[in-house]
């Protein structure tokens, strides 16, 4: 009997050791694993500094609590903290890689842009000519008398008769008498005289537009001509007259208006984003409905230095040639600019930029599960990649995704060291809030309302006791 009692008490003293020791498998049966040496004992569980708010990290707890929502507050330990700026967030590497956390390198790279944008044909300025008659008279003839007609430079306009030609013409030929009479003088002075008369009378003539024919004509017949041929000065499409036949004309009217349509200017709108790609020089294609598969080929002329106030967009012209006239003033049209291309810039993917507020950040990633934030001055964006003007260096690694998540846990981060830091200098302990201090008073004035209750039953004055019938 005793043996028996002696080998029951020696099973549960090696099943209770068996249980306090660990144990692993082997062939299906349990067996207890011992300690090697050199092996270091289970760490002890850390001992939290305080409790935070999840909601709000400024509302703090020394001892496990629960908030308004019935949320739980978030252990703080010591070896929380993380070396670096303010906002250094540390992740468990486990936890980056199922938040899909990825990188990518600040690098320096060739960036170019193109802007698309609507734009408008119009003539160009420096083309447009118009004709005036430098003297008074009445049209007689017009050679050229429908808009949208060629006209090729020295081909008749219109033919004119003033009385002021007429008399010029008197004058030049008294003029030429006089000269040829005079020739024969001894005198040289008057000679001379004779001949600058002649010479001030053609130059009047010419000042007047009259073609050099005519007033060779002039001088072999001696004949004036009632009515002189107007030739056009320029060559170009006549886009507007102001001529018909019988009308009193005079300098100040505007008889036709000639534009050369070999080439056109192109006027384009863009937006400041796209401005600062944008060079005189910079080469352009455009395209318009009314020749769907041609593209015609141009370039930045000039950009204006103010900026539309309704549209908040600044004017760009273009310079496009038109051989086969297909660009037509008025119309509309699509035009691509080719921006310059922009060398060694330094630029990381756009979907690295985090925006908050006014100010642009990016995540480095400074070690395992490190991750700082830095502000950083953007530039240019083009083609996926922001430009960095300042805040990073070259070879730097940063964040492309979940950085959002880490921008939260950031800022976290910074408001609870701020607010330790404030604590600590102002010498007070971290900032209590018993989030169950309603609860309790609530109870307590319950408690005490029960109380009184019972005790207004007992004695017979409660409002709620029922009167007895003897």
């Amino acid at each position: 009997m005793k043996r028996t009692i002696h080998a029951l008490l020696l099973s549960a003293g090696l099943l209770a050791a068996a249980a306090a020791m660990p144990t692993f498998l082997v062939g299906g049966l349990p067996v207890i694993r011992t300690a090697t040496a050199g092996e270091k004992p289970p760490q002890e569980k850390k001992k939290p500094l305080f409790y935070r708010s999840p909601m709000n990290p400024a509302v703090t707890s020394p001892v496990p609590a629960k908030d308004e929502m019935g949320m739980d507050y978030i252990p703080v330990y010591a070896d929380d903290d993380t070396t670096g700026p303010p906002g250094t967030v540390k992740i468990d590497p486990v936890m980056v890689q199922k938040i899909g956390v990825r990188t990518a390198m600040a690098m320096r790279r060739s960036m170019s842009h193109e802007v698309r944008t609507p734009a408008r044909v119009a003539f160009n300025e420096a083309s447009l000519s118009m004709v005036h008659s430098k003297f008074s008279g009445w049209a007689e003839k017009l050679f050229v008398s429908k808009t949208g007609q060629e006209v090729k430079k020295g081909q008749p306009l219109f033919s004119i008769y003033s009385p002021e030609l007429v008399s010029t013409q008197e004058e030049y030929l008294l003029a030429l008498a006089n000269a040829r009479i005079l020739a024969r003088s001894s005198l040289a002075e008057i000679r001379e005289g004779a001949q600058r008369l002649v010479e001030a009378t053609r130059s009047r003539l010419e000042f007047f537009d009259i073609p050099d024919a005519v007033i060779n004509t002039l001088e072999k017949t001696g004949k004036i001509k009632r009515d002189i041929t107007i030739l056009s000065p320029y060559q170009g499409t006549v886009i507007r007259m102001g001529i018909r036949a019988g009308h009193y004309l005079t300098p100040k009217d505007e008889l036709y208006r000639i534009a050369d349509l070999s080439t056109v200017w192109v006027y384009a709108d863009v937006y400041e984003d796209d401005l600062p790609w944008i060079r005189t020089g910079d080469r352009a294609t455009m395209t318009v409905t009314t020749q769907p598969g041609t593209s015609f080929s141009g370039t930045v002329d000039y950009i204006y230095p103010y900026e539309e106030g309704e549209t908040r967009t600044v004017k760009v012209r273009l310079v496009f040639r038109n051989r086969d006239f297909g660009l037509r003033p008025g119309m509309f049209a699509g035009v691509t600019i080719h921006a310059s291309r922009r060398d060694n810039v330094l630029a990381v993917p756009s979907e690295a930029i985090v925006r908050s507020g006014t100010e642009a950040l990016v995540f480095i990633r400074r070690g395992e599960g490190l991750f700082e934030p830095r502000k950083v001055v953007t530039g240019l964006v083009a083609d996926g990649y922001t430009e960095i003007v300042s805040g990073l260096k070259e070879h730097e690694t940063v964040v492309t995704s979940a950085q959002f998540l880490i921008d939260s846990e950031s800022k976290l981060k910074e408001a609870t060291a701020k607010m330790l830091e404030a604590n600590a200098a102002a010498g007070k302990p971290a900032m209590k809030m018993d989030m169950n201090k309603d609860a309790k008073d609530a109870k307590n004035a319950n408690n005490a309302k029960d109380g009184k209750a019972m005790k207004d039953m007992k004695t017979g004055t409660g409002k709620d006791r029922t009167p007895t019938t003897r």
